[in-house]
């Protein structure tokens, strides 16, 4: 209810992230939630850093509140992990913490790397791209993904759910695929109005876009999940 208040969540996103929060804290109790909430509770105070350049770079575009969808990309999968441990498996306690880690790392990377004045790189040509756009990296982006991911892992560490260690590698290596797919089939579109590249089917203008690079199916949050189901399966695999 703070979030949606706040406009961090839509009213879909809040009723997912409700769904999601009973799943976790009722499968993992307290330290499942304290979990959640250090993936949470950061991720919406730093999207509120840096909004006028945020502003700026998104062609003046107030960022819209995370929806249902957005919140099911990034919590759906711990959510089936933490289902699935409920009997006290060290593996998917670990997963678990991994998928909130690598949306975590995802998300500070995202919010703290677009203030970056160094302009991103593409993960997979090194050449420069447009700030704010999917595979692009700075150096300030990559040390505040590491961070994000360290933040998680540290609590889930704490709470003995899993080891800091496997929960930061699983969620750096969650963030990294996310600008590797991000850079390659991400659907990236092209507004024939405004003769510029965006990565929405709809353009802010009103004009449909044309896809011109990757799939049109993958889009943002087909992204995200795909970065939590690897950063899920690297901390699982890698727990003792």
């Amino acid at each position: 209810m703070v979030a949606y208040r706040a406009h961090a969540l839509s009213r879909s996103g809040a009723i997912a992230a409700f769904v999601v929060g009973a799943i976790v804290f009722g499968a993992g109790g307290w330290p499942g939630a304290a979990v959640l909430l250090a993936f949470f509770i950061p991720s919406s105070l730093l999207s509120r850093i840096g909004k006028a350049r945020k502003r700026a770079i998104g062609e003046g575009i107030e960022p819209e509140p995370r929806n249902g969808w957005q919140v099911l990309a990034n919590g759906g999968i711990a959510a089936v992990c933490v289902l699935a441990g409920v009997h006290g498996s060290s593996r998917f306690a670990a997963a678990f913490a991994g998928a909130f880690a690598a949306a975590s790392a995802d998300t500070w990377g995202t919010e703290i790397g677009i203030l970056a004045r160094r302009a991103p790189v593409s993960l997979l040509t090194l050449r420069p791209v447009a700030a704010g756009r999917s595979g692009g990296v700075t150096p300030l982006g990559l040390a505040a993904s590491i961070a994000g991911a360290f933040v998680v892992a540290g609590v889930a560490a704490l709470l003995g759910l899993a080891s800091v260690w496997s929960v930061t590698a699983g969620g750096i290596a969650g963030a990294l695929l996310d600008s590797l797919l991000g850079g390659s089939l991400q659907a990236l579109r092209w507004c024939p109005q405004c003769r510029c590249e965006c990565e929405t089917r709809l353009h802010f203008c009103g004009t449909l876009t044309e896809l011109r690079r990757g799939a049109t199916w993958i889009e943002n949050d087909a992204v995200n999940f795909a970065a939590t189901l690897c950063g899920a399966a690297v901390a699982g695999l890698l727990a003792s």
